[in-house]
């Protein structure tokens, strides 16, 4: 997809902030650090339109990204950081938990783990509340780069094997280092924006 004019548009932490219009909205969740907004620069060819940090648990808001007026890039604050004071995790935890129980233009998922280790609890947890909303879901194994390229799709068999053993969810390898697996990862969102 040829991307021409992404924008940040708003951080968001109630309903009535979220973008009052019908473009479909495509989900970023993960663990702190996974690779979320990485994953956002990479897609979108942009170096740092969505702000990336070493230090895990930057994200306190929901960040609504504007894809040239076609769809949204939804990037939800990361789960599993410790540093974060236990009001705020409740408080950021509450605000996730609206926006995917009350927002309806939400067209997919993207749950994103790390190729390199198995999935934590966490991730299960994560896991089963996305099946429990029946939303479509896409898996991607993130920081492919951090393994030799031959191990990259045993690599994410095993991960479903270890988190969708039914194998009725799609996943897919990604790195913001090697651009190679983008395209792939395009042609599965695209149809979640045509159809939307």
């Amino acid at each position: 997809m040829l991307v021409k004019n992404p924008r940040f548009e708003i951080s968001a932490v109630n309903p009535s902030q979220y973008p009052n219009n019908d473009l479909p909205q495509i989900v970023l969740v993960g663990k702190s650090n996974v690779g979320k907004s990485s994953f956002i620069n990479t897609m979108l060819n942009r170096k740092k339109l969505a702000r990336t940090s070493s230090e895990p648990g930057k994200t306190r808001q929901i960040n609504f990204y504007n894809v040239d007026d076609i769809f949204y890039f939804v990037d939800l604050p990361g789960y599993g950081y410790s540093k974060m004071s236990k009001v705020e995790q409740v408080k950021v935890g509450n605000f996730i938990e609206e926006y995917l129980a009350k927002c309806n233009k939400i067209s997919l998922i993207v749950f994103l783990i790390d190729i390199r280790h198995q999935p934590t609890a966490n991730d299960k947890m994560m896991y089963d509340y996305i099946i429990h909303t029946n939303s479509p879901c896409l898996i991607i194994a993130n920081k492919a780069d951090k393994i030799a390229i031959t191990k990259v799709d045993e690599a994410v068999t095993n991960l479903q094997n270890a988190l969708n053993p039914l194998k009725d969810l799609n996943f897919l390898p990604f790195s913001s280092e090697r651009k190679i697996y983008s395209e792939n990862v395009w042609e599965f969102l695209s149809k979640y924006v045509e159809n939307a």
